[in-house]
This record gives structure tokens, C-alpha cells and sequence, in this order.
């Protein structure tokens, strides 16, 4: 990336416009998820019935009485749309991020500090790339929690399968919604096809594990996945140059959002995302804070008024961020420019000097 294109960079990484056709909110008191008495750090999905509260629902029959908490919820929440007024509608999204990427591995292993401010962004060591990572080892085998978790679900618990599946385009969560849906006794109506939604991507850094790679090899690797209408062939939102601030990420979240809720009818919808991109789905949601481990779900129920003719516009802002052209000094927690201290031969950057190189095979 040639300095003297940073400008036109920006300018069209700034201009995203959107139309802000939709409220949500997120309805509380179904999942445990949803309280803040719940911690997050040590809360395990797998063992907690995906956080479904064991309650009684005002829908509830003598019928409903001798079924599982989720076919009661099921119908619960199909009466809560029968009864609702125009233009809103309840929808179950189940939110799963991505098993554990290489790039995971190597932020623990050189530490946060030095991770964010040089190794993020390459493209990997000796022994292994991070760019557009793939799972780990244990990034599979949470996924295959994942599996094991649904398939136990939908067989015995009565959950409703997903109607619906998006994916981001990144490596790791092509192959985390795979391997954990693929199997799976699905309703012959509602197979795994997960669509591939660019703006479910995770939050768009400097760091190369949030560079994609382009439509034709990603159709290689998974030829059944639809790709959305307009799915560019090459990234052109990642540049090593400048990154989304959260206001900007929470902007994309909306419009991915506003598209799924605008045309999919579906009550049940699977999306494998990121940590940050999650995280980011939970604030437009108006959900509270919950940081998710790699492998983990979060169901999020959530409430959406279709608004008449309220459009906004928003031009998010991206900024460079502060690294170094060296590995650091010392991986401190919070030290120097923008938290890196750089050797005295590299001084920390604050102007693009990052060249976009080519994936390691």
C-alpha cells in the first residue's frame, strides 16, 4: 500500500452509508445469558442448556406442560409473534464464535502487548501463518463441543434447529460452522447452507488475521456455501493501513443486521462470527456485555421494529494504529505510544509503512 493512496483509502472506507431501517432489542429473562449475574469468564453453554432458563411462559398449556423447556419456548415464541403488532417480529439468532485460529495461539504465546503492536501484523513464523488463520487443533475440537452439544440439543432436548446460517468469510469460521453443523439430523427443509456474509467479518485492523482471502479460493474450499449478492472477489476493506473504530464496526453490525432481518423470514438463525464482531452484534442489540471464549454460543433473543421512512447516514471514521517496524523491548502491559515500546532502531509508527504481502500457502 503506497503512501500517496492512504488518502482514497480512507475516503472510501469512510463513506459507508446505511439506512437505519430497524430497532432492536434485545428481550430479556429467557437466557442466562442475559443477566448480569451470569459471568461470562466461567459460564459454559454446554452444560447449562444454552443458558435456557427453566421458567414458566405465559403461552404455556396444559399440553405444553409435559414438553421440554425448548419446545415450550418454541411455542412461546411463536405465539409472541402471532401476537405482535405490524412491522415487528422476534427472532432467535444464535450466535457462535469461531474454535480457536492460529492467530489465537500465537497472541498467547508472544503475549497481548507485542501481538498488537508487531506480530499481528505479519503473516506468520516459522512454523505457521496467521493470516486469515485456520482452527488449531483445539479450535477444532471446541467445535466439535459445538457439534456434540446440538446434536444432543435438537435430538433430545427439543431445541428448534436453525432455519437459517451465515457465516463470515474468514477461515476460521467457515470451518467452525462445518464442523459444527455438518452431521447434524437437520430437518430436510432447513439444511446447512450457510451463506457468506462479508460484514460478519471480524472488526477490520491492522492485523493480518482479519484479511480475507479472495471469493475464488474461498469457493474452492467450500463450493456448497452461497456467497451474498455483491461479494467482492478480492478484500477490499483490509489494507494495513487503517483499521474501524468500534462507532464504525457498530455501523456494519447494523446494516449486516438490517439485511438478515429485512429478508430472511426465518425464526431461527444460525451466524458464526468473531469475539469483536459479536461483541459489536451485542451492542446494536442492545444486549449487555458478554465476551465469548473461542467455541463458544450465546442465543440472543430479539425484538424488531421495521421504522417508517427514519433514515440516517453515518460516515465512520478509521485510524492508523500505533506499532512497531521490530519485535518490542519488552512486553509490558502499557507502555510508550499506543501502548508499544519498540527498540531504539524502530521507533513506533503512527503513519502507514505496512505493505500488504501475499498470503503463505
Amino acid at each position: 500500500m503506497k503512501l500517496s493512496t492512504l488518502a482514497a483509502v480512507h475516503a472510501a472506507l469512510a463513506t459507508i452509508t446505511i439506512a437505519t431501517s430497524m430497532n432492536y432489542t434485545t428481550v430479556t429473562g429467557y437466557f442466562l445469558q442475559d443477566d448480569n449475574a451470569t459471568n461470562a469468564t466461567t459460564f459454559d453453554y454446554t452444560t447449562t442448556n444454552l443458558g435456557l432458563i427453566n421458567r414458566t411462559y405465559p403461552s404455556d398449556t396444559s399440553t405444553t406442560q409435559t414438553q421440554t423447556q425448548w419446545q415450550r419456548f418454541t411455542h412461546h415464541l411463536t405465539t409472541l409473534n402471532a401476537n405482535t403488532p405490524p412491522h415487528t417480529t422476534h427472532k432467535l439468532l444464535i450466535l457462535g464464535r469461531h474454535g480457536e485460529g492460529h492467530h489465537n495461539a500465537a497472541e498467547s504465546f508472544y503475549g497481548t502487548p507485542a501481538w498488537n503492536c508487531y506480530y499481528s501484523l505479519l503473516n506468520g513464523n516459522a512454523t505457521t501463518s496467521w493470516a486469515d488463520p485456520t482452527l488449531t487443533e483445539e479450535g477444532i475440537e471446541q467445535a466439535l463441543v459445538a457439534n456434540k452439544f446440538f446434536a444432543h440439543a435438537l435430538s433430545e432436548s427439543g431445541m428448534p434447529a436453525p432455519q437459517s446460517y451465515y457465516t463470515s468469510p474468514m477461515q476460521r469460521c467457515l470451518a467452525t460452522a462445518n464442523l459444527t453443523f455438518s452431521g447434524l439430523d437437520l430437518p430436510a427443509k432447513y439444511p446447512f447452507i450457510p451463506t457468506i456474509k462479508e460484514f460478519l467479518r471480524e472488526g477490520i485492523s491492522l492485523h493480518t488475521c482479519d484479511r480475507r482471502h479472495n471469493r475464488t479460493y474461498i469457493a474452492s474450499m467450500y463450493p456448497d456455501y452461497p456467497f451474498e449478492a455483491g461479494f467482492a472477489e478480492n478484500d477490499t476493506y483490509w489494507t494495513g493501513v487503517v483499521g474501524e473504530t468500534p462507532d464504525a464496526q457498530d455501523v456494519r453490525s447494523r446494516t449486516v443486521l438490517d439485511d438478515i432481518f429485512s429478508n430472511d423470514n426465518s425464526t431461527y438463525i444460525s451466524i458464526t462470527s468473531h469475539s469483536g464482531e459479536i461483541a459489536s452484534l451485542l451492542r446494536v442489540l442492545g444486549h449487555r456485555v458478554f465476551s465469548l471464549r473461542t467455541g463458544a454460543v450465546i442465543p440472543v433473543l430479539v425484538k424488531a421494529e421495521t421504522m417508517k421512512d427514519e433514515v440516517s447516514t453515518s460516515t465512520p471514521s478509521f485510524t492508523i494504529s500505533p506499532h512497531c517496524t521490530a519485535p518490542l523491548v519488552t512486553s509490558a502491559s502499557s507502555f510508550g505510544v499506543g501502548g508499544c515500546l519498540c527498540p531504539s532502531s524502530a521507533a513506533p509508527v503512527t503513519t502507514p509503512l505496512i505493505s500488504i504481502g501475499p498470503f503463505r500457502r
